[in-house]
This record gives structure tokens, sequence and C-alpha cells, in this order.
């Protein structure tokens, strides 16, 4: 049915008031090129400032016919009824219509709800804004239900301003504290300890909390960066609470448990210093590098201190919370493409995550590079509000706030889309050739979205996985042939096969990328490339810097015929022969890749906290020297795999590829199938494959063979654990061959 608002008056009295009202007008002008006025005879939006609500995060919405009133302790929740008019109205063809009645009193879940939008050299995407820009995206994050919004004073010790930034950091923070105070925003400061002279901290620290107008939250992490014993840093808090309360006297320190890799100890004596009760500290909070997971932080951490969650929704690898982090399998033709600071909706899986850690903390503020990652601000910030709301209504929400007079049911597809085109191999995903369609779709339907930055950021994702799936499939395709023609000894005919361009409809993806990137850049300051739009790393969302990497063996099976050049011409082809049967193995014989096979068909959980260390996004790495079977690298203090299909009629050889990372203090590494030693003692020990590693390796990888004896193995079946205390180790594949 709907309720139409198409001419719609929008009025208030006090200042708040009018300051709600004037927010709510300039989005409907801009949504319908008329600006609403003050009194009318049609429908009309009524803002109501009432302290008979005393939270000031709650509001009231009631409609009687036409007539919409909000009413709020303040202008933060009129704002946030501003939001949910926005949510639930759609604009066609100059009518505005309001889709349900939205009466009802709302208030949030948890008391804590924001997003970090450091201005720093490092992000990929806010260095570049002006303060305009930050005013927009206050105003976004707050209709979806955030009340605090973190900044980044400066970090000493790097490069305070790049080309981009117009501002110093400092200077940045004066000037947006006193805007975020005016909507009534938190402002959380992420301050690192980075200066090795307490005293210097504690002037340094006074100089911004006297410039700075506002600030609820002092964050000091325990590391990255900061790495300061648990003690230096309850001391140095300590200093800085007379400071920080002299100035703003209702604010509150809450220092993360992200424990430095170099105190082994640190999260014992960082509990013990929260035993001691020091009056100082109002709350802890945890993230990545953390000392404990959330529920036992929470079980650890006395009482009295409540627990904020710093999430890191921006990033998809190197991180805490990699894509499917539940079992970290994303496909690594898709992470060396996207790196690690993509565009990169994940609705699913961080409304996943958020079930598992809403039980343990008061709320969130979470770790953001830029607006890769505005879907998932969007998306946590709803739950953070409302935890029941289903997904699908908070991305239709999204749709008809960001995409008004699209087709937003079409949108809210299209973003679960982007999440379901890294589900397994590409190639074999059909699903990444429907979700462009769907996106190019919406701007066939509505042109004017070519000038919306983020429908250009989700088509950029949606054109970078579609490139990456038709790169896949052409290329693995020449490699099929380059393989046939190989074991047959035709080398030169592999050579021209291999040596074949991209179609002209795979190359009109990539360039379509360019030119997206651009206008991207040009729309909201991301940088997609270092060169050409000052991104800070490759690593830091360059997608134009790493979506011509490697995703197939097709260049290192080039470069291994450059390398069979200098060879014997039987030799040579002997040579290539063993390239492309590189990871076959016998029916009664096993191999494994952690990048090819993923953590699963290990049979096995990996015990927790291990690491997973791409390689594939690497440009200085992946640069044809390595096969993709390398591109992931396990990295923990044991790894298990369970297999079978052996037989009993001869003896094996176990054969592992590690990184070569020499280590005298590693004097544990222990080697076993199904309870048999294999080796025990310095870093790998056994015996160095030295035809393999020299042929088959990069510089930097060692594959050691270790005998395995037929009695060793159980029925065909074995189950390998290799193990090292003390330092750990990184692994790739490995490999249970005849001996």
């Amino acid at each position: 049915m709907g309720y139409d608002f198409t001419k719609t008056a929008v009025t208030g009295s006090t200042p708040a008031e009018k300051r709600a009202a004037a927010i709510l007008a300039d989005e409907l002008a801009a949504r319908t090129g008329v600006r609403p006025p003050e009194t009318g005879d049609g429908a009309r939006v009524i803002f109501r400032e009432t302290e008979a609500i005393e939270n000031k995060d709650a509001f009231r919405v009631t409609l009687r016919g036409r007539e919409l009133t909000v009413a709020a302790n303040g202008i933060r929740g009129m704002i946030y009824g501003v939001g949910l008019f926005l949510r639930k109205t759609v604009y066609r063809d100059g009518t505005v219509t309001l889709l349900y009645d939205i009466s009802g009193d709302y208030a949030p879940d948890k008391p804590i709800r924001g997003h970090q939008t450091g201005y720093r050299p490092l992000t990929n995407t806010y260095d570049a804004w002006t303060l305009e820009q930050f005013d927009r995206y206050y105003l976004d994050l707050m209709y979806f239900g955030a009340n605090t919004v973190e900044h980044i004073p400066g970090e000493w010790g790097r490069t305070q301003r790049n080309e981009l930034m117009r501002y110093d950091a400092p200077e940045l923070l004066k000037e947006t504290a006193a805007r975020m105070d005016a909507l009534d925003l938190n402002v959380s400061l992420w301050y690192p300890n980075s200066e090795k002279d307490g005293e210097e901290a504690v002037r340094n620290r006074e100089e911004i909390f006297r410039e700075t107008s506002r600030v609820d939250y002092l964050f000091p992490p325990g590391s990255d960066p900061g790495d300061l014993a648990p003690e230096e840093l309850f001391d140095r808090m300590a200093q800085f609470e007379p400071v920080l309360k002299q100035y703003h006297p209702g604010a509150g320190i809450w220092p993360s448990a992200q424990q430095p890799h170099h105190f082994p100890d640190w999260g014992e004596r960082f509990l013990r210093q929260l035993e001691r009760r020091p009056a100082y500290i109002d709350g802890v909070i945890t993230g990545p590098n953390h000392a404990y997971r959330v529920e036992p932080l929470r079980r650890k951490v006395p009482m009295e201190y409540p627990i904020r969650f710093y999430p890191d929704i921006t990033h998809n690898l190197r991180c805490e919370y990699p894509v499917h982090f539940e079992r970290d399998d994303w496909h690594y033709a898709l992470a060396a493409v996207n790196s690690r600071e993509s565009a990169n909706p994940r609705p699913c899986e961080y409304a996943a995550l958020h079930r598992l850690t809403r039980p343990y903390v008061v709320g969130s503020v979470s770790y953001s590079e830029g607006v890769n990652d505005d879907i998932n601000k969007a998306v946590w910030s709803a739950l953070d509000y409302a935890p029941d709301t289903p997904l699908r209504e908070i991305l239709a929400d999204y749709s008809r706030l960001y995409f008004p007079g699209a087709d937003w049911e079409k949108a809210a597809d299209g973003i679960f889309g982007l999440e379901r085109n890294w589900e397994g191999n590409p190639a074999e995903n059909p699903q990444i050739d429907h979700t462009l369609r769907l996106w190019r779709e919406l701007g066939e339907e509505m042109p004017s979205l070519r000038d919306n930055w983020r429908y250009n950021q989700c088509l950029f994702r949606a054109v970078t996985d579609a490139f990456v799936r038709q790169k896949m499939l052409y290329e693995n395709g020449l490699l099929a042939r380059a393989g046939r023609l190989l074991r047959s000894g035709a080398v030169d005919a592999a050579r021209a096969a291999l040596s074949e361009p991209l179609p002209d409809a795979v190359q009109a993806l990539r360039d379509e990328l360019d030119t997206l990137a651009a206008r991207l850049f040009e729309q909201i300051g991301i940088q997609l490339s270092v060169e050409k739009y000052h991104a800070y790393g490759w690593e830091r969302g360059a997608v134009l810097d790493t979506v011509d990497l490697p995703v197939t063996d097709l260049p290192w099976l080039l470069r291994q015929l450059d390398r069979a050049k200098e060879l014997p011409e039987e030799a040579a082809k002997a040579f290539l022969r063993r390239c492309v049967d590189r990871n076959r193995v016998d029916a009664d014989e096993v191999y494994y890749s952690v990048a090819l096979h993923g953590l699963l068909q290990t049979g096995v959980t990996q015990e927790p906290e291990f690491y997973m260390d791409f390689q594939g996004d690497r440009p200085n790495v992946n640069d044809g020297s390595l096969p993709v079977c390398l591109f992931k690298l396990f990295d923990h203090y044991s790894f298990q795999a369970k297999t079978g299909g052996l037989t009993a009629d001869g003896d094996y050889v176990l054969t592992v590829t590690y990184k070569d990372k020499p280590n005298a203090a590693a004097e544990e590494h222990c080697v076993s199938v199904n309870g048999h030693v294999l080796w025990k003692g310095a870093q790998f020990g056994g015996e160095k494959d030295e035809l393999f590693t020299e042929e088959m390796l990069p510089e930097g990888f060692v594959a050691v063979r270790y005998p395995l004896p037929r009695e060793y193995i159980e029925n065909g079946c074995a189950e390998v654990l290799i193990q090292e205390p003390t330092t750990g180790f990184e692994i790739a594949e490995f490999r249970i061959t005849k001996a």
C-alpha cells in the first residue's frame, strides 16, 4: 500500500529540531530535485525534542495519516529517525512513498556502535577527503545507528602527511570533532603509544586533548603499534588520565588486549594489571592480534570492566577474520587479485560473526581503512542497534537509502551476489556472471547511477570477479592444450599456445576497471593504484596493481620453458614433462596443497589461531616464479592431516615443502605419521630434496624428505602430524610417494 510523502513539509522549532529538519530536507531535495517547505497542505514530517525519552540513542516515530512525527532527546536520536525514514521510502517518477507504517519506539541493543575513519597516509580513502566529505559520511553512518566515530590524532614515527592530505592529522581532528559534536556523535581516539619517552607521550596527548573540543573515549592499543610491556602501558594510562579528565571530564580510557608478538606472556601480565582494579580504566577493547579470543577474555577480565569489540571488517586476508574465516578457503585466484582491502561486502559472514561475539561485548567500533567496507559498516551498525533485523532487510535498506530510484530488490540481490562470488573456484562459479548482469542492468535502467560512488564500487568488484573468472577459464584451456603438447615433446607448439593473448572480451573487462577506478578516485578518493592514485602500497586497496598478477600456472610454465632452453633437447623435454606433472601422483600416493585443496581436505580441524600467510597478491613474489600450489602458506605451531589410499606392499617417502626461514631456535621440530616419529630435532630435519627444490620451487622454499616405512601405515591410512612448539613453521604442500 504505502503512504504518499511526495509533497512533504519538514518542520522543527528548537535548534536541534531545525537541524534535523534541514538534514531531511537536504536529503529529500537530493532525491527529488525539490526542497521541501517548512509548511504545506500535504504530508508533514515533524521533529520533536523531548526529555521524556531519556536515552539519547532512542527515538519514537508516530504516523497519523500523512503526518509523521519523530521524537527524541536531542539531535542524535532525530538523525536516527531521519535515517529510518530514508531507508523505508522509495523514489520513482517524482513520487515519494513510505513503504509501511514505521510507528514505534526504537532503542539500541548496544550502547557503543561505531566505526573508525582514521586520517593517515595508510588508509585507502579517508586521507583524500575534505571536511565536507567527512560530514557526509558521519550522517551515512548515523543513518544505520552509529553513535561513535574513531579518529587518529597522528602516529609518531610514521610519515604524517602524503600528497593527498589537505590537513595535518591533529588539524583535521580539531575540525571534525567539533562537527561530530554538533551531531552529538561520540569521539573516540585510536592513539597508539608510539613514543619511546613517556613524558613526551603525555605532552603530545595534552596538546591533542586541549585542542579537541570533544573526546569520549581514549583507545591506546596494546600493540600494532605501541608495543609496550603491560606494566609500562598501565603506567602511561595512569599518567594520561588526569590530563584527559582536565579537558574532557566524561571521557574514558579503554586499552586493547592486543598482544605484541615479542611478549609471550603479555596477556597474563595484562590481566594481572586489571586485577588491581585501576580506577583510570573504564573498559577493555579486543581486536586483531588479540591476547585472548573474545569469549575467554570475557571470562578472565573482571566484570566491572565492559569489553568493546574492535572487529576488522575492512580486510580480506592476513587479518583476524579473513574471507571465510571459519574455514579459511578463499580461492587463491580471487585472493591474489583482490588482495587485502578490495571492496568486500560480506554481509552473511559478518552477521555470523556478530552472533558469535554479541553476548560478550557492550558494542563495537570497527577497524576500517576506507570505504571498501562501506556495506559491512551498515550491516554491523544495524545489527548493533537491532540484532534481530533480517539481513535482507538491512541490504534492502542500504539499497533504498543509497540507490534512490533504482530497483532496490535487484541491488540487494547484487550485494548478496558479490559475497557469493567468492565461494569456491571462480572458474566453476557461474554466480559471478549473474552478479555482473545484475549490476549492469541497474546501471542501464538508471544511467544516473554512474555518478554514484557506491554503485561504481559494486560494479568495480563485479567486473573484477568476472575478469578473474574469464581469464582463468581461458588460461586453463591453454594450459590443458600446452600440457598435451609438452607430454608429446612439442615444445615450440606449447610455447605458442601459452603465448596467445587474452580474447578481446576479457581484455575489455580489464580496461573497464581502469575507467571505473578513475571515476571512483574522482568521486570518493579511493586509491586503487599506487602510481596513478597515490595508494600507500599495493596491499592497501590498490587492486589495479594486483589485478594482473598470475592466477593460473601459465606464467610459471612459460618461465620453466625459458629455463629449459639452457638444457639439451631430450633433457629439456624430460624437465618440462616433470613440470606439467608437478603435482601428479599415482593412485596409491597422496598429494596435498594448502592453496589447491584447502584445510577441509586435511580431514581434521586445525588447532586454533593459525595464520594463513598468503603469497599470491605479493607482486614481488607472484611474478611467475611461483606455481599456484604455493600461494598459501599455513603458519602455526602444528599441522595435521589424515589421508588414505596407500598400499602395504612397499615403503613410502613423505616430502614436505616449507617456507625456508632458517631458525636455530627451532630445536623441537617433530614429524610423525600415525604416532611414529620420522624426525625430531633441529628445524625441518630429514633430507633436502635437491632436485625438486631446484626445479620446482622458487627461492625461499625447500622440500624435505622423510622415509616412511610400510609398517607405520595403518591399513592404507596415514595421519601426518608436524609440530614445532617454539617458533612454529610454514607449510605449503606435502606428498606421500612410493619409495
